[in-house]
């Protein structure tokens, strides 16, 4: 590794997991009525593209980084419940996914992380938007939302984690890398967790099948904010969570923004 205190994410690139992990998908459907499109670069060459689901300017913004195979427009049957919390919503998709240019990588996905927050704030802050923001990530979207809250955490007011987790010993072992190399990455990853204090919200499903409970909750014990929240959704999976436990997932998100929003 490059820096002790840094993970190498390249290694987990050049091990091959972009054929394993990542299923871009392109989309360039038109923003419903009261949300807009936005671009930011991250590289030389390389945009993201954004979709706003703008509320009013005294609400507090999450800005979201969705799963794999999603893309902002699959948002905009969901942005309505958020809305009814007082919640604006800003999606970040991923190299390569919706209207974003380049292709996916570990490392790119991780990085680009910081590049937005900064952006985000800047934006948000254009437009007026001066409430409580708070940074949140689904399944995949989990990773570039936990380097936020560890490396650029300033003028975030709080982390949400939806079917999502931290852990790559599992990425690690099924990628066959040098198990020392693989051991060093792990732990500079874990270390770079256990640093987040930004008050925590994790949702999940109990049957979750492709992100199992078990590796949400390695991750929550990891965190070492001392707000923590983990709300389990019964009978729900990794796909349908949203929907089976709509009324709690929403409840448990407004309640968290309101709280951390004073």
């Amino acid at each position: 590794m490059t820096n002790a205190a840094e993970p190498d994410y390249g290694l987990l690139d050049r091990a091959g997991i972009s054929g394993n992990v990542f299923y871009p998908r392109p989309d360039h459907v038109p923003p419903p009525a009261g949300a807009i499109d936005l671009t930011l670069g991250v590289a030389p060459g390389v945009h993201l593209g954004a979709r706003f689901y703008a509320g009013s300017r005294t609400d507090p913004t999450i800005l979201y980084f969705h799963g794999n195979g999603e893309v902002a427009s699959d948002h905009d049957d969901v942005a309505p419940f958020y809305a009814q919390i007082g919640v604006s919503l800003l999606v970040v998709e991923f190299r390569g996914y919706g209207t974003s240019s380049g292709s996916p990588s570990f490392a790119a996905l991780v990085a680009d992380a910081r590049a937005v927050a900064g952006w985000c704030h800047a934006f948000l802050n254009e437009e007026g938007f001066t409430a409580a923001r708070f940074v949140m990530g689904r399944s995949l979207g989990a990773h570039p939302a936990l380097e936020i809250a560890a490396r650029v955490p300033a003028h975030f007011d709080g982390l949400i984690l939806e079917s999502g987790a931290g852990n790559l010993r599992r990425f690690a072992s099924r990628l066959g890398l040098d198990a020392q190399m693989a051991e060093d990455l792990v732990a500079a990853h874990e270390r770079k967790i256990r640093s987040i204090a930004l008050p925590l919200l994790m949702i999940h499903g109990e049957r979750d099948e492709l992100v199992p409970l078990s590796g949400a909750i390695e991750t929550y014990d990891l965190i070492s904010s001392n707000e923590r929240e983990l709300v389990i959704v019964a009978n729900a999976g990794h796909n349908d969570l949203l929907w089976v436990g709509q009324r709690q997932y929403f409840a448990a998100i407004g309640a968290f923004v309101a709280r951390h929003s004073l």
